[in-house]
């Protein structure tokens, strides 16, 4: 009598990170390589900002307060100056983290999608992928900031019309939170449904309004491990992030930053983490993104029943992985 094969694990969490580390330990160099190119640089600009950006504001009060006494007043000039310091500042700033983001996205993505099928991953093709979904990156980026304007816009309309009719103070407290809240749940509901949307612009080479949407309906079903990941990644890096900032903060109330062996330490340490957050979130996207595909039955694999065959890169050998989705 043949035994009956134990059923398949659906997706959840737990399998996506699993295959996502088995693909970037298989590729361990390359992966190495393009974090090195652009998430690096990338998460030393996040973690030095405050800092910097602290360090200045501190540094022009300080100034600003001896002129005072001095001079008993500020010039005009001298705080326009500063100012625009802070704002080239955080366009740099801005600049420089959306260019490094979106080519990490676009290398990572493409050599995950290649890895996931056991194909050859060569750091040149990575690059090139990089450069080429570039702005098709940049176009969903613009596309998908401009929905959530649009929304906040809107909330923010009928706050106003609905604080009118009823009587309230537009400062209120309560209207406030609540406009707060809605804007919250929004937000997470949009990106909960577009957590697929960069590996399908670098996959199947859409743009704009397009990857919003097919993210939207590969998601169908598998909402709660789309929340769970974007949870996880975003609590661990804001931590890191939030505990470099207080380091950071600290020190300058010592008044010597730049020659404290533990903020330059605290700077590296919080740098490399990130970066092992962001590659490992940009990889486990692109893995859901081959799950969500299977699940709705479009890859051209075994069927069998209610499962579908997966290929997968274990040491840069292929085999299969089972897949559960009649549970979704």
């Amino acid at each position: 009598m043949a035994t009956a094969s134990p059923p398949p694990p659906t997706v959840n969490l737990w399998v996506v990170l699993t295959e996502s580390k088995r693909i970037i330990n298989a590729h361990s160099r390359h992966f190495l390589a393009l974090s090195v190119l652009f998430l690096l640089p990338l998460c030393f600009f996040v973690t030095v900002y405050p800092s910097v950006s602290r360090l200045i504001i501190d540094q022009s009060s300080a100034s600003h307060n001896s002129v005072s006494l001095l001079r008993g007043s500020i010039h005009d000039g001298d705080v326009d100056a500063d100012g625009k310091t802070v704002l080239l500042l955080l366009i740099a700033y801005i600049v420089v983290v959306t260019v490094f983001n979106l080519l990490a996205i676009g290398s990572i993505a493409y050599s995950v999608y290649q890895g996931f099928y056991g194909r050859p991953v060569k750091l040149i093709s990575a690059v090139r992928s990089s450069f080429t979904s570039f702005l098709p990156l940049l176009a969903t980026l613009i596309s998908s900031n401009f929905i959530v304007l649009a929304v906040f816009l809107i909330l923010g309309f009928a706050a106003f019309l609905l604080a009118r009719v009823i009587g309230l103070d537009y400062a209120s407290p309560d209207l406030s939170t609540v406009v707060i809240l809605i804007s919250l749940a929004i937000l997470v509901k949009l990106y909960v449904n577009w957590i697929l949307a960069w590996a399908i612009v670098v996959v199947e080479s859409s743009w704009g309004l397009t990857p919003l949407k097919r993210s939207k309906s590969l998601i169908k079903g598998m909402e709660s491990l789309s929340l769970s990941m974007i949870l996880l990644y975003a609590v661990a890096q804001s931590c890191f992030v939030w505990i470099s900032t207080v380091a950071a903060s600290a020190h300058m109330d010592d008044g010597k930053l730049w020659t404290k062996a533990f903020f330059v330490f605290q700077i590296v340490v919080t740098s490399a983490v990130l970066t092992v957050l962001m590659l490992y979130y940009v990889a486990a996207t692109t893995v859901m993104y081959m799950y969500c595909k299977a699940v709705h039955g479009e890859l051209a694999w075994e069927f069998a029943r209610e499962y579908v065959s997966l290929p997968f890169d274990d040491g840069k050998v292929p085999h299969l992985v089972s897949v559960a989705y009649s549970n979704f």
